[in-house]
């Protein structure tokens, strides 16, 4: 049985290492076979190939501490602007009705 894609694609691929690469993989196989739905079109019924193939496709993204603690800030951040935009619109909003 050939198994697709192989370590080093998927190595090189994510540029990350082995350590990272089995601990995502089997993280993700674990949310699908708990029934969380694939992002892939494949057919292929073992969470972990489904799992390899997203990481595979770039659809399941693998970060390393830092890189997870800023990419939750960047989220926070974004948040935040999008709140107060919200503000900023209903008080647009209520300035209109009172006019």
């Amino acid at each position: 049985m050939l198994v697709k894609p192989t370590v080093p694609e998927l190595l090189r691929k994510t540029k990350k290492n082995r350590y990272s690469l089995v601990i995502a993989t089997a993280k993700r196989a674990r949310q699908i076979s708990k029934g969380s739905k694939p992002m892939t079109k494949d057919d292929d019924i073992s969470p972990i190939s489904l799992a390899a193939d997203e990481i595979g496709e770039g659809k399941v993204v693998i970060y390393d501490e830092n890189q997870w603690k800023e990419e939750q800030e960047r989220l926070e951040k974004s948040k935040e602007q999008e709140d107060e935009n919200d503000e900023t619109e209903e008080i647009d909003e209520n300035s209109q009705e009172n006019a």
